[in-house]
């Protein structure tokens, strides 16, 4: 998280969006590439930056056009959590399931297909609602951006940083987190060489107090309080369930139960509950919780995030509209898991 804040401040997400909304795009091409870069931004980043990024992009090429926004935020959202539920670090549920030790960290990417064509059948059926015209935008008029000194060194710390944390957990066996703080100590050494050879100031610290602390107090909150269910012994039911209804089914509620709630607390929950199931079944409750939060606007922290940044515009009701595109994708991620999992064995 700091070292998006960072690559924010240097200017790396203003030059994407420059370059985006000066190249005379159709609305449709804009659709389909903030939607692309959403899906492959989401697992390096975090789904609820990558939303915030692109629906910030979406606000720039066009203020009032809703059938070109509203498809367009619903894109971004589903494509974000799409792209997070293959990644072992591209979501909370997926990071929490990897560093249970349910799956192995290759293994997540074996998701990749159910992810991607789940999203791409939704961004298909979006695009129907997008006009074909292009954007009113003239590039004369906005002041050309371009990434401040360091910001291209920094997106290859932020690179080395993801390989130090997967490679402390898979070659030494240690927590993730040891290679995260080896990633913030090198982007604190860099900005300190940064300021004694250029005179560049970059105040990592600052970076930090930028972090939506309410969120993470809120996901420190949620997990408390499932932890306090579990010591109490409800979770214990949820067993229970998996016995009788079976893991499939249970699995995929789990992912129409995280569009109401959350899928933090039903992933913490799931994983409290440590049912006996085998590791396609943990992918698969992995997958659900990702990409079921979409199904509802408020189901997710990117579609909460795209709510706010699209106020009045994407909501609540204009989601609801377009919402069994998302669920069309939904169903169809599941038929491709079972398909590679259960029928193939292709994992």
């Amino acid at each position: 998280m700091t070292y998006i804040e960072v690559l924010i401040e240097r200017q790396v997400f203003d030059k994407l969006k420059y370059n985006l909304v000066s190249k005379g795009y159709s609305y449709k091409k804009l659709f389909w590439l903030t939607g692309l870069l959403a899906f492959f931004i989401s697992p390096v980043a975090d789904n609820l930056t990558t939303a915030l990024i692109l629906s910030t992009v979406l606000v720039t090429i066009e203020k009032e056009n809703k059938n070109f926004l509203v498809p367009g935020a619903i894109n971004i959202v589903v494509a974000a959590n799409a792209g997070g539920a293959w990644s072992p670090f591209g979501d909370i549920t997926t990071l929490m399931a990897w560093m249970s030790g349910k799956a192995p960290f290759i293994d997540f990417f074996y998701l990749f297909p159910a992810s991607f064509l789940g999203w791409s059948v939704t961004a298909w059926l979006l695009s129907l609602s997008v006009p074909a015209e292009k954007p009113h935008f003239d590039v004369s008029t906005e002041p050309k951006v371009s990434i401040l000194m360091g910001g291209k060194v920094v997106i290859a710390l932020g690179i080395v940083t993801i390989m130090s944390a997967v490679l402390c957990q898979q070659l030494f066996k240690l927590p993730p987190m040891w290679g995260m703080l080896f990633g913030l100590s090198l982007l604190k050494l860099y900005s300190y060489r940064l300021k004694r050879k250029r005179g560049q100031e970059l105040n990592t610290f600052k970076m930090i107090g930028k972090i939506e602390h309410d969120t993470l107090l809120f996901f420190f909150g949620i997990l408390a309080a499932v932890g306090g269910l579990h010591f109490l012994g409800y979770l214990d039911l949820a067993v229970k369930l998996y016995d009788s209804a079976g893991p499939t089914v249970v699995n995929i509620g789990v992912g129409f139960l995280s569009a109401i709630v959350d899928n933090v607390p039903v992933m913490s929950a799931v994983l409290k509950a440590n049912p006996n199931m085998g590791m396609d079944q943990w992918l698969l409750v992995t997958l659900t919780a990702g990409i079921g939060g979409s199904l509802i606007s408020f189901g997710s922290a990117a579609g909460v995030g795209v709510m706010g940044k699209l106020r009045g515009i994407y909501t609540f009701g204009s989601h609801m509209k377009y919402a069994w595109t998302v669920l069309v994708g939904y169903l169809l991620s599941l038929v491709i898991w079972y398909l590679q999992f259960e029928i193939l064995d292709l994992y």
